[in-house]
């Protein structure tokens, strides 16, 4: 799927780019998303909190070390367990989290807030065409846009969903000796959407804004356990100078990310997940950022959606650190990197178990997962009952029963997912589905110009 669309996806990112760039470096960067009076909502550590939980999913967990791993013991080009290799690992997983992810949220939420606050119209993303149709946006056209964002964001949520519990019951299986079966999975996606709907129903000033909050205190945690229980002095080093690499080198790989690729194996199927299915999430990570950044300037909602997620990738520490255990390994065959590429659930809590307190980082880390679990999911349902009701002030949210209906049918649509195998089907879906929300961009920023 990615040797089709790939090129699509990756010529829209960087068009993106360079368009949320300009807009945000030009005189239209002071205006607000709202009117000119407003002023946010959220406190700035609050706001930051909740786009790097709506920015960073549970896909992050559950590839941050089975990528680099892989990357550096199979490279696409040259040979395997090599420095070059581990520079190249790093380069290619972060080019994967980095700007070309997050900037598919941008444009949309852009619009999103602006027209929805400034015109007083529905947070949908039907509002992000009011400057082509203009009011036929309330008639077929519209309701078609809506319908197919519906559509979109749930595929898109229970495909990401489908991956992070497959890893909550690898942990704890690995933390209580609980069975890897589809009675464990269904008891979590259970769990998940209970909380979920609690967070939901609680509105986003309580429910989503605290879980968020929560989330990034562990992620962080997280980050700061592994660069000091490991070579910290190796890993901060590390992690610069891929960075570094990485923004010397980001237009090169967008060229050499689809011709070095082999045809299937996991690198294309990373691929078609990191280009493919972000892409159709932007129905759900656009509105998002858009509902909790009213009263910001599009100069801080640029820079709040592209640099604050990608500056506290949780994973970051942790795939320095798994590329250090492969570099440091004698043989190919080595149980960790094994692990890793055969199960890529199994590959965080593998990192941690070479760290002491392995039963309290692997805690932690399950913690994490759920919250990222049931942060998706809240945001999932709130953004979808928003699509689907009539809302008379654009400062509400849609009513709780709604709310709470989207919360089971995610659950439901994973679990089916899960009992079908269908995760597969359900991503090249999402990759489709990913094509006419970035039509509705493309629309939108030509409009602009």
């Amino acid at each position: 799927m990615s040797k089709t669309f790939g090129w699509y996806y990756l010529l829209a990112a960087t068009l993106y780019i360079v368009f949320v760039v300009c807009i945000a470096c030009s005189r239209f960067g002071s205006v607000k998303l709202g009117p000119e009076q407003s002023k946010p909502e959220f406190s700035l550590l609050s706001w930051a909190a909740m786009l790097f939980a709506a920015g960073i999913g549970i896909d992050l967990m559950f590839f941050s070390v089975a990528e680099p791993v892989t990357q550096y013991m199979q490279p696409p080009e040259g040979a395997g367990q090599t420095i070059e290799a581990a520079r190249q690992a790093m380069v290619w997983t972060l080019f994967h989290y980095g700007l070309n992810r997050l900037v598919n949220v941008c444009p949309e939420g852009m619009a999103l807030g602006y027209f929805s606050y400034r015109y007083n119209l529905p947070l949908t993303i039907r509002s992000a065409l009011y400057p082509i149709f203009g009011k036929r946006i309330n008639g077929p056209i519209g309701h078609s846009v809506d319908i197919a964002a519906v559509i979109g964001t749930i595929f898109g949520i229970a495909t990401t969903l489908g991956i992070g519990v497959v890893q909550l019951n690898y942990g704890l299986s690995v933390l209580f000796d609980i069975p890897d079966s589809l009675a464990a999975k269904a008891a979590l996606i259970a769990l998940s959407v209970i909380i979920a709907t609690i967070s939901v129903t609680s509105g986003v000033d309580k429910g989503i804004r605290v879980l968020s909050e929560l989330n990034v205190a562990l992620a962080l945690g997280l980050i700061l356990f592994v660069l000091f229980m490991g070579d910290t002095s190796f890993l901060l080093n590390a992690f610069s100078a891929q960075r570094r690499r990485l923004r010397q080198s980001l237009y090169g790989h967008d060229a050499e990310q689809l011709r070095l690729r082999p045809a299937g194996g996991m690198d294309e199927q990373l691929d078609a997940l990191f280009l493919g299915v972000v892409g159709g999430l932007v129905a759900v990570c656009g509105p998002v950022p858009a509902r909790i950044s009213r009263g910001r300037t599009i100069r801080q909602f640029v820079m709040g959606t592209l640099i604050i997620p990608f500056t506290f990738t949780p994973g970051c520490g942790c795939r320095c650190s798994a590329t250090a255990r492969c570099m440091r390994s004698s043989t190919a065959t080595r149980p960790f990197a094994q692990e890793a590429m055969a199960h890529p659930e199994r590959g965080f809590y593998s990192l941690l178990a070479q760290y002491p307190a392995f039963t309290f980082s692997a805690s932690v880390a399950t913690i994490t997962g759920l919250l990222f679990y049931v942060t998706s999911a809240d945001s999932g349902a709130l953004v979808l009952g928003n699509f689907t009701s009539k809302l008379k002030d654009i400062n509400s949210d849609a009513p709780n029963w709604l709310r709470i209906f989207w919360s089971v049918a995610i659950g439901l649509l994973t679990l089916g997912m899960l009992m079908t195998n269908g995760i597969s089907a359900l991503q090249n879906t999402t990759v489709i589905m990913g094509l006419p929300f970035s039509f509705v961009i493309f629309f939108v920023m030509g409009r602009t110009v």
